[in-house]
């Protein structure tokens, strides 16, 4: 997995940001309000999304209505599942990370980390 392109990215944000589905043209609007964008554009990008599994979507007349498959925190999750992999030292890879770490962040990891290991089901073998 790698991380998304620059308008995959502020597509993305734009579904991430709604609670229902949205069309092409619901999102080339509303992008259309920062810069000028064609209408195939947006819908490539989209398409890619779907085929890439990042977008659900179901017909809507002649349109279709895409949706985020995970959200946001689940797609940053997976990014630093990604970039925890590729350090190949795990141990250090977490050092250099959690130097730069603030404490209300390392906070936030403890009570994410004691949350997590509640939610794990036990080995009872």
């Amino acid at each position: 997995m790698r991380g998304f392109g620059d308008l995959e990215a502020v597509i993305m944000e734009r579904l991430w940001s709604q609670d229902a589905p949205l069309t092409v043209r619901q999102v080339l609007d509303d992008l259309r309000q920062e810069r000028e964008i064609a209408y195939t554009t947006v819908q490539t990008v989209m398409d890619n999304l779907h085929r890439k599994g990042w977008l659900t979507r179901e017909p809507r007349g002649r349109a279709y209505l895409y949706r985020p498959v995970a959200s946001r925190q689940e797609y940053s999750a997976r990014l630093m599942r990604e970039a925890l992999d590729a350090g190949h030292d795990t141990d250090l890879t977490l050092m250099h990370f959690l130097a730069q770490v603030s404490e209300e962040e390392a906070a936030a990891m403890r009570r994410a980390l004691r949350r997590a290991l509640r939610q794990r089901p036990r080995d009872t073998s």
